[in-house]
């Protein structure tokens, strides 16, 4: 990074921070994109529009016309630094484990139902961003075992509500629509109302515990 004209510059081929757009700048962040996330919106940043974290990564929105924000580089010198997480807001989903993937989810990670079901009440799992629907987190924290690929056939309607697991995260679908996930149960938790503040239930950050009914 480099400072030009007194704004401050970055090269396209910077591998921590590139330009997407006149208005777009990703940020790789890796293991730390929560806390990063949590850092650049609480800093706020003059010029900045919105955050949006991804798997690894996060997009900085800036308004038209505005140049990288005074202060970044001061906050991406802190990735070198330890962790500064901030407390974090836990979840308990109530879920009824009926979903129709789930006996052979079960066979394939060598548990029995039973036993799958208790595991999964056992984890603290991590809203690591939100995407694909208004309100549908990414929950990371599985065992190895439960990382599976998508169906090879997606379902054409997944119920809103449903949870499922695919590609190393579990997630909760605020709508009904199309999904190529494998569906362990239902819940009836809101996850998303337009008319809230905010309107998603979980943010970057938060932690999430099911709860067998």
């Amino acid at each position: 990074m480099s400072a030009t004209n007194g704004r401050v510059a970055v090269s396209r081929e910077t591998v921590l921070l590139r330009w997407l757009s006149d208005r777009g700048l990703c940020l790789a962040t890796g293991e730390r994109t929560v806390e990063f996330y949590r850092r650049l919106t609480a800093s706020r940043l003059p010029g900045v529009v919105e955050v949006v974290p991804a798997d690894g990564m996060l997009l900085l929105v800036l308004a038209p016309g505005m140049p990288m924000p005074a202060g970044l580089p001061e906050l991406l010198d802190g990735l070198n630094g330890p962790p500064e997480m901030e407390p974090t807001m836990e979840h308990c989903i109530p879920v009824r484990f009926d979903g129709e993937d789930l006996p052979a989810i079960a066979g394939q990670a060598g548990y029995a139902e039973e036993g799958l079901i208790e595991l999964l009440c056992s984890l603290t799992l991590g809203v690591k961003f939100l995407g694909f629907q208004p309100g549908f987190a990414y929950l990371d924290g599985l065992p190895p075992k439960l990382h599976l690929p998508r169906r090879p056939n997606p379902r054409k309607h997944v119920p809103a509500g449903s949870v499922a697991l695919a590609g190393g995260y579990c997630g909760i679908y605020p709508l009904a629509g199309p999904g190529g996930w494998h569906l362990l149960g239902t819940t009836e938790a809101m996850l998303f109302d337009p008319a809230a503040d905010p309107p998603a239930r979980f943010r970057p950050g938060d932690t999430v515990k099911l709860v067998a009914t």
